[in-house]
């Protein structure tokens, strides 16, 4: 049963409409297709589903419901940002728009001093370690981490969003873990600092009670060879008996379904037998990888 929550469409950075993804998606045979905006309320930049946009967003997301329905369920969802003291990924605050799901994700890393993307390129990221962190990389890495557990630990208190995007993000620009010759040599991987960010991240997560994605959505833009999260951090999810669900964050119609069979083989050889495949006002439902 192929699934995704996570798509971007015209309401934020992705391509193509919300209905131009369905069309594609029901093409394709999948069950279930999410819409997933970037979200950062209360406010928005110029990547993110704008503030006055959010009611035009669900209205099409509703109509695109009830047009499919009996051939695909069409869910509503936001991408959701984290920066501590300015928006939080919790249904508190986008429970008016009645969202299926909410995923969580760390893209902007802040120490109090400044902020570099983690979904950056390699130079602007380099740049901001140089400034915020005096080129301390290892502090940079765990503080986007540390981000992410902060993330947790405070929707667990006020109320919990559904998946935990692209949950080791921070890999993309390291040369030394996408494999496919883009990025600088940022960190090693088999670093026991590293290691240790892996574990106390998927203890928190498995607290939390979120879903964890595996994200081919590096894959079809070409920055990474394999999904998030790396296979020893997915080990660790296995372990704690975290869900997941296999997702695209696709921008693009025509990456709705990429890696999937790649994205299923990692998880059988981490010895996971199902996956989430629906989504309803928070209920999960799971089918047979």
């Amino acid at each position: 049963m192929k699934s995704n929550f996570h798509t971007h469409s015209t309401f934020c950075d992705g391509k193509q409409s919300p209905e131009e993804n369905a069309i594609e998606a029901v093409g394709r045979g999948f069950c279930t297709l999410g819409f997933s905006s970037h979200a950062e309320l209360p406010f928005s930049d110029d990547w993110h589903l704008k503030v006055e946009r959010f009611g035009e967003y669900k209205a099409e997301v509703e109509r695109l419901r009830e047009k499919f329905s009996g051939r695909m369920n069409i869910r509503l969802g936001f991408e959701a940002d984290f920066i501590p003291g300015i928006t939080e990924p919790t249904y508190g605050t986008y429970g008016k728009y009645e969202p299926d799901f909410i995923i969580g994700s760390v893209h902007f890393v802040y120490n109090g001093k400044g902020i570099f993307e983690a979904d950056g390129s390699a130079e602007s990221i380099k740049k901001a370690i140089d400034e915020f962190y005096g080129g301390n990389v290892k502090e940079a890495v765990a503080r986007y981490f540390e981000q992410e557990r902060e993330m947790l630990g405070r929707a667990r208190d006020r109320g919990i969003f559904t998946i935990i995007g692209h949950a080791d993000l921070i890999r993309k620009s390291n040369l030394k873990s996408n494999k496919v010759g883009k990025g600088m040599d940022f960190f090693d991987e088999s670093d026991g600092w590293y290691r240790e960010q892996l574990r106390l991240t998927a203890d928190a997560i498995a607290k939390s009670g979120v879903v964890a994605e595996i994200n081919t959505g590096a894959i079809s833009r070409g920055n990474m060879s394999t999904p998030y999260p790396s296979e020893e951090f997915l080990g660790l999810l296995k372990e704690r008996n975290v869900p997941i669900t296999i997702n695209s964050d696709a921008h693009d119609k025509s990456a709705l379904d990429c890696a999937f069979d790649e994205a299923r083989a990692l998880a059988k050889k981490i010895g996971y037998d199902e996956a989430v495949c629906d989504i309803v006002a928070g209920k999960l439902e799971f089918a047979k990888i």
